[in-house]
C-alpha cells in the first residue's frame, strides 16, 4: 500500500513538473511561444532606460520573465540612454544585440545604412494589433524594419513652486531668471531641434546656416544650464533639485505621478512628435526568436502594461481599448488634434547634416565660452553680497534688540 500510494504520489509529481509553465497574462496563441522552449536559446535586448514594465512596483508585470516563463527563452536585457549611443555601440561592432528600440530618425539611418535586418512578419502575427495610421511610416514606408513600440511627444516638464507664469514657449529655456535651475536634453538631435524651433527652422534642417545658428543658440544657453541629462533627470525634477527640463511626455507622466508640484507644457512653437520601434540589428544570431520577442510586445496585455508603467502612448490598437478611462483621456500622453498639427517627425539627415551637427555639438559641449558665459561671475558675486547684507542686518536687528 506504502509502495503504491508513493508511486501514485511519484506519478502525479511527474505529470505537475511535465505541464508547461505559461505565462500569467493571457496571449492569443500559447502554443506559439513554445516551439524553443527547452532549448537554452537566449536573445540580448537593448532598450531605452525606464521603459518596460519591470514589476519593481506592486501590481505591475515584469515583461521580461513572464516572456521567459513562457516561451523558455532568456532575455538578457541592457539599456542604453540615447539613439546616438544606440548607433555608436553598434557602429563599433562591440556588442550583438538581437533586438533594439531606436527612434524614427535613427531607424531611418540605420537602415539607409543597412544597419537592420529586414523582418519577417509571419513570425509577428500581433502586428495586426498596430493602429494602421503607424503602418508605413515615413522613415520606414514599406513597412519592412520596425514594429511600433510607443509614440509621444516632447515638451517642458517644470516646477509649478519654481517657476513664475506660463511656460508657453521654448525661449524660457533661456531666461536668466532660471541660471542653475535649467536641465537639458543630452543627446544632439533633440538640443539641436530645440534651438531650431526656437529659431523658426524645421527640425529636419540640413542648412549649415541654420545649423550653426542652433549651435550658437545653445552656446548661449550654456551658462544657464544646471547640467545636460538623459535618465538623470527622473531624480533631479521629482527631488525638486531643477525648475525647467525638456524631455518626453511619458516621462513626465511618471515623474508628475511621483512629484504633483511637476507640469508639463507643450511650447507655442510647435514640437516634435516621436515613434520608437522595435528593430531587429543586422548580424542578429536568433532572428526568429527575437521576432517571437517583437509579438509578445505586441500582445494586448503586454502593450497595456508597457503603457501603464512607462506612461508612453500606446501605438497597438488593443492595448488602447483595455486602458482606462482616465490615461486615456490624459492630454499629455493623448494630445488634442490641435497640439498634434502643430508637431513634426525628425527625418534621418544626409551625412553632412549629421557630421556637421556632430562636430557642432561636441564644440558645444567641449566650450566654457558663451555670450552670457559672464552671468555666472556676477551671479555669484550679487549672492555673496545678498548673503553678507543678511548678516550684517541680523546682527544688526540683534544688537538693537538686546538694548531694549
Amino acid at each position: 500500500m506504502k509502495k503504491l500510494t508513493a508511486a501514485l504520489l511519484a506519478a502525479l509529481l511527474l505529470l505537475l513538473f511535465a505541464v508547461p509553465a505559461f505565462a500569467e497574462i493571457e496571449v492569443e496563441d500559447e502554443s506559439y511561444y513554445q516551439k524553443f522552449k527547452g532549448q537554452g536559446i537566449s536573445i540580448n535586448v537593448y532598450n531605452w532606460g525606464e521603459y518596460i514594465s519591470d514589476g519593481a512596483e506592486e501590481g505591475t508585470i515584469n515583461v521580461n520573465k513572464e516572456f521567459e516563463d513562457l516561451t523558455g527563452i532568456k532575455v538578457n536585457y541592457s539599456t542604453f540612454a540615447s539613439n546616438e549611443e544606440l548607433y555608436a555601440k553598434l557602429k563599433s561592432g562591440g556588442a550583438n544585440y538581437d533586438i533594439i528600440i531606436p527612434s524614427d530618425y535613427m531607424i531611418g539611418r540605420m537602415i539607409k545604412e543597412n544597419m537592420l535586418e529586414p523582418l519577417n512578419f509571419e513570425n509577428i502575427p500581433a502586428f495586426k494589433n498596430i493602429s494602421s495610421q503607424f503602418v508605413n511610416p515615413i522613415y520606414d514606408p514599406d513597412n519592412a524594419y520596425s514594429v511600433p513600440y510607443t509614440w509621444g511627444t516632447v515638451g517642458i516638464i517644470y516646477n509649478t513652486t519654481m517657476v513664475d507664469g506660463d511656460v508657453d514657449s521654448w525661449d524660457i529655456l533661456w531666461d536668466a531668471r532660471y541660471m542653475g535651475d535649467i536641465l537639458m536634453f543630452a543627446n544632439s538631435r533633440d538640443a539641436f531641434a530645440i534651438a531650431q524651433k526656437r529659431l523658426g527652422y524645421s527640425f529636419n534642417t540640413g542648412n549649415p546656416d541654420e545649423l550653426e545658428k542652433a549651435a550658437e543658440s545653445l552656446k548661449e544657453q550654456k551658462p544657464l544650464v544646471q547640467a545636460y541629462v538623459m535618465d538623470e533627470i527622473f531624480d533631479k525634477m521629482q527631488a525638486g533639485e531643477a525648475a525647467l527640463a525638456p524631455y518626453y511626455a511619458g516621462d513626465a507622466i511618471t515623474m508628475i505621478a511621483d512629484n504633483p508640484d511637476l507640469a508639463f507644457a507643450v511650447p507655442r512653437e510647435g514640437t516634435n512628435r516621436f515613434v520608437d520601434a522595435i528593430c531587429i540589428p543586422k548580424g542578429s544570431q536568433q532572428q526568429e526568436a527575437a521576432e517571437m520577442y517583437i509579438n509578445f510586445l505586441c500582445e494586448p496585455e503586454v502593450g497595456l502594461a508597457n503603457c501603464e508603467y512607462i506612461g508612453y502612448s500606446t501605438p497597438n490598437d488593443a492595448a488602447m481599448e483595455l486602458l482606462d478611462d482616465e490615461m486615456r483621456n490624459n492630454p499629455i500622453a493623448y494630445p488634442s488634434e490641435e497640439v498634434l498639427q502643430n508637431t513634426e517627425t525628425f527625418l534621418s539627415l544626409d551625412d553632412d547634416a549629421n557630421k556637421l551637427m556632430d562636430k557642432l555639438w561636441t564644440d558645444i559641449m567641449s566650450t566654457n565660452e558663451g555670450t552670457n558665459q559672464w552671468l555666472i561671475p556676477v551671479f555669484l558675486v550679487l549672492c555673496i553680497v545678498a548673503s553678507i547684507t543678511i548678516n550684517v542686518v541680523r546682527r544688526i536687528r540683534k544688537k538693537r534688540d538686546s538694548m531694549y
